[in-house]
């Protein structure tokens, strides 16, 4: 369940099809980030280079020139070195980078100042996107310089430089059957590591290990990190939306707000579920949690294709609303609260985001100033929530420091949606039915 290297060839045509005549596009690799002294972070590839070849290595440029005669896809990269593999990890070489991943060409990073300009110079354009990585923009800007001062000699610069991540971020939001297989499977296991959570959770607890049964759940089934911090929020914790101290303890009578999503072959799933410490709602906690729950419900009908991307959210919020005036924490008609946006008290943020290789993933929300129109492909967040501030005197006290979430990944298909994390349960008789179990 891989991308192999036919999908990742596709990707490449697909993109240089969408090029200008007589251009080359240049990306490099994610840098390894220190964490602390001598100590790197886990290295994860930038997921536009990854889209585009799935090479997982630092210190790679890759270039697609349309039309090369000695091929297309020129990727540099590291040698292989006995001696820092030992140390640090076996590396594909340039051998490697054209058996394994496909590159027509592949050379030394250390000699990519030597023969890069010379792939650069006689093209018209280049496809770069400046101001990612500093040090790789002055070396961009060093090969076209070296060029510009041959001119004399007859050597042709590139006039003009264009974005790449217009062209590329539009064709990542596109998901292949293979990238949805991936994220399928990468909802189930996510899934499955709530339903361990609300069966495992209890008053004494701490939040960090309410945190490690998700990471075991992850890692058991293959995923072998988190998309992301994951967020365990009890009681008032929950009231912050990216809360990642998780450090508290449990208590009973709270609930425990959980946005936790794992990374399986570098794709993201994104869940958050707000279940009782104790096992049981209480009557106010319910309350609150059907208004949601009905939110997300009215939200998750509004993705289908020919739907606009913002439809979903104006249905969480008319709905978010309704229950809030219903019950106390607004007051005034429903046409107001929404013409004056009272509701951003209580929920603040956006119902989704786009999901992919990145957990808020790429892709515009609008085209021509106006709301993206949904397309079979595209996979997105349904979460609406109410968060009622532990100080917040202006409401009755029994909703203070109540906080709640309901999220699903979502992927629009040709003749409706898919929910690719059903698996967990959001239903209040279904999460007690559950953790009772």
């Amino acid at each position: 369940m891989t991308i192999g290297k036919q999908e990742f060839a596709r990707r490449r045509r697909a993109l240089m099809a969408l090029m200008e005549e007589n251009s080359i596009a240049i990306l490099a690799a994610a840098p390894e980030r220190t964490r602390n002294r001598d100590v790197e972070y886990h290295y994860r590839q930038d997921s536009d280079f990854w889209y585009l070849c799935g090479f997982p290595e630092p210190e790679a440029v890759l270039a697609l020139i349309p039309g090369r005669e000695h091929g297309e896809f020129v990727l540099f990269c590291r040698e292989r070195d006995r001696t820092m593999e030992t140390w640090n990890g076996y590396r594909a070489g340039p051998d490697g980078a054209v058996e394994k991943y496909g590159a027509d060409d592949a050379f030394p990073i250390s000699d990519i100042d030597e023969i890069l300009p010379g792939l650069i110079e006689g093209r018209e354009r280049v496809y770069f996107d400046m101001g990612r990585e500093s040090d790789f923009d002055r070396r961009v800007m060093g090969w076209v310089n070296s060029i510009r001062a041959k001119v004399r000699s007859g050597a042709h610069p590139p006039g003009e430089f264009l974005a790449l991540t217009h062209l590329l971020h539009d064709q990542r939001l596109y998901k292949s059957a293979g990238e949805l297989k991936i994220m399928r499977r990468a909802g189930e296991i996510a899934a499955a590591a709530h339903c361990r959570a609300m069966q495992v959770v209890k008053p004494g607890m701490y939040e960090y290990q309410l945190e490690a049964e998700y990471l075991h759940e992850f890692m058991t089934n293959g995923a072998r990190y988190s998309a992301y911090p994951s967020i365990v929020g009890g009681g008032r914790n929950g009231c912050i939306l990216h809360y990642i101290d998780n450090a508290d303890k449990l208590r009973d009578g709270d609930l425990v707000l959980v946005d936790a999503g794992c990374e399986l072959h570098n794709y993201a799933s994104d869940i958050t579920r707000t279940f009782p410490v104790n096992g049981k709602f209480s009557a106010d906690q319910q309350a609150l949690y059907e208004v949601v729950l009905a939110a997300q419900a009215a939200a998750i009908e509004q993705v289908q294709p020919g739907y606009h991307w913002n439809q979903s959210h104006e249905a969480a919020t008319r709905v978010l609303t309704q229950g809030m005036i219903d019950l106390g924490l607004l007051q005034g008609s429903l046409e107001e609260m929404l013409e004056t946006e009272a509701y951003r008290r209580f929920f603040m943020h956006r119902t989704g985001h786009w999901l992919g290789l990145d957990v808020h993933d790429v892709g515009d929300y609008k085209v021509d100033d106006a709301w993206r129109v949904l397309e079979a492909g595209m996979v997105m967040t349904v979460e609406p929530g109410i968060y009622v501030a532990p100080d917040d005197d202006t409401v009755d006290s029994r909703w203070r420091g109540i906080g709640i979430r309901i999220e699903d990944d979502v992927a629009v298909t040709r003749d409706g949606h898919e929910v690719l994390t059903a698996d967990v349960p959001s239903a209040v008789a279904d999460i007690e039915a559950l953790m009772a179990s």
